[in-house]
């Protein structure tokens, strides 16, 4: 984890984008308001993965939600992290899990959540979500409490 004057990625023109999974792109900086308890949500429209299988891309839109403590993730690296899946042959499922693994890695929040929406392939569409909330905290509970109640009301879908 680099402090915010060792961030690499942002503000620089010489971007590589990695062309496999790769976790070690994601870079974190100091969360400056640790006493309050707020939300972070990235919506990621544009994600693509392969197949496993067939080797087909998947697209998805993929929302990020998290509760930091200390650290942040900085928001080019995570567009980079997601890019490298563009490569990557892994079920939705997985994704959505090794996302949220590695970005707890990366930061400890306090709660984070993750969902992907994939677009249909065969005619049906599968929209894994996974949380986590701090063992022996209230972000337990809440983490809890959210996937228990994870869309029991889900929008209206008719435009994938």
């Amino acid at each position: 984890m680099r402090n915010r004057d060792e961030l690499t990625l942002l503000g620089n023109g010489a971007t590589k984008y990695p062309n496999d999974y790769c976790p070690d792109v994601l870079e974190s900086f100091d969360n400056k308001h640790t006493e309050n308890d707020y939300f972070v949500k990235f919506n990621c429209p544009e994600f693509t993965s392969l197949c496993p299988i067939t080797g087909q891309p998947d697209f998805a839109s993929i929302y990020i939600s998290y509760i930091p403590d200390v650290k942040m993730v900085e928001s080019k690296s995570l567009k980079l992290y997601l890019f490298s899946f563009r490569e990557h042959g892994d079920f939705h499922e997985d994704c959505v899990n090794i996302i949220m693994k590695d970005l707890i890695k990366l930061m400890d929040p306090k709660y984070i959540e993750v969902w992907g929406k994939f677009t249909p392939r065969g005619g049906i569409s599968i929209d894994p979500y996974a949380n986590y909330g701090r063992p022996g905290t209230k972000y337990e509970e809440l983490a809890w409490n959210r996937l228990s109640q994870h869309d029991m009301y889900p929008e209206k879908v008719d435009n994938r």
